[in-house]
């Protein structure tokens, strides 16, 4: 760790230099790339150069401690000693935390889908009250929410939604979310009054640039078709909504809204491209199933995360065995306390990864 360490440090110190070259100064395309460089590894420079002072303040405080006779000197050198002492530990997390191979994508947007699973209506209305949740979290966060296209059912619920999340950070506290989550509770439509367990399908996947994935408009279809659902005061007026079929691959995005028919195809292309990335990133997670392993949840939209249980009033996350008595809360959007402890475990998983290696 520490030859890495003392890399990371020359590398920064560099940095430093070149940035004070007249040649740097004057291209301002690799100054903001130096720039760039340095502010990611400023972190973990600061935290390093904490640590070492640290050891040379116990290194010190040894030292003098074992010629001093002064029995008051002596009493204060200890307790520095033992304040120093207890900061090597935290510090030493701290490094190693900053040492994890940061996901480049944790800045980026997010695509989210939720279909009704298993449930009929009672699945729909679950898969409408996941849209809320979401759309809840992201404004306490100031997030913006676009609708994206929707299939209602007769009686208020989902059968699927799809739905933008834009804002700083979004993937890096919503990429937890992909999965199965399942309802247990007693249906409107139940008159027996027995409890019922539904699901709804979660897919998070972070917006893809162009130079992500190779998109062929050639390869596509585009249909335009009279818009109905929940899109806006222009429903049904004019036909604006998109279809794109991108023939290789057999994907089909709709988009349906109160925008013009412009731009509800580049809204669709936006979700082909970010559907299309993930298809690429599920083959490079397969060819490192090792790093999956590691990490807490497969991202698979098959695998079960969590359950919410209204009569008990408690939500548990499968993964992490987490049980949280508080599903009004949670299903009004205040899920930062299952998303904290879901990247504290996924960090302790990648901590103990690199620990083996």
């Amino acid at each position: 760790m520490f030859e890495k360490l003392d890399e990371l440090n020359r590398r920064y110190e560099d940095i430093s230099r070149e940035l004070q070259e007249p040649s740097v100064l004057s291209d301002s395309a690799r100054y903001a790339s130096l720039m760039k460089e340095q502010n990611k590894l400023l972190p973990i420079v600061d935290a390093y150069g904490r640590y070492m002072k640290c050891k040379k303040d116990i290194a010190d405080s040894e030292e003098l401690l074992s010629s001093e006779t002064d029995e008051e000197m002596r009493a204060l050198l200890k307790e520095e000693l033992a304040s120093a002492r207890d900061m090597i530990e935290p510090l030493e997390h701290e490094i190693k935390l900053l040492l994890i191979p940061a996901d480049e994508r944790d800045e980026r947007s997010v695509i989210v889908e939720i279909r009704a699973g298993t449930g009929g209506d009672e699945a729909a209305l679950f898969a409408a009250e996941l849209y809320r949740m979401y759309s809840r979290y992201a404004e306490r966060h100031r997030w913006r929410v676009d609708f994206i296209d929707a299939e209602e059912s007769g009686i208020g619920g989902m059968k699927n939604i799809s739905f933008s999340i834009n804002g700083q950070g979004v993937w890096s506290r919503l990429k937890y979310e992909s999965g199965v989550h399942r309802v247990q509770r007693v249906p409107v439509t139940e008159s027996g009054g027995r409890i019922h367990t539904s699901a709804a399908s979660v897919a998070i996947m972070p917006e893809a640039d162009d130079v992500d994935v190779h998109l062929d408009p050639n390869d596509c279809d585009v249909d335009t078709y009279r818009s109905s659902g929940a899109g806006g005061q222009h429903i049904n007026k004019t036909s604006s909504a998109i279809r794109i079929t991108h023939r290789p691959t057999g994907i089909v995005v709709t988009c349906q809204n109160e925008r013009s028919q412009l731009q509800n195809k580049e809204e669709a292309f936006r979700v082909l491209r970010a559907r299309l990335y993930e298809i690429e990133q599920e083959k490079r997670d397969s060819e490192e199933a090792a790093l999956r392993k590691s990490q807490v949840g497969s991202g698979d939209r098959s695998e079960k995360i969590r359950t919410y249980n209204f009569p008990q009033g408690r939500v548990t996350d499968h993964r992490i065995k987490l049980t949280l008595y508080k599903i009004d809360q949670i299903m009004d959007g205040e899920l930062d306390e299952v998303i904290d402890a879901l990247i504290t475990a996924d960090q302790a998983a990648k901590l103990a990864k690199m620990e083996e290696g």
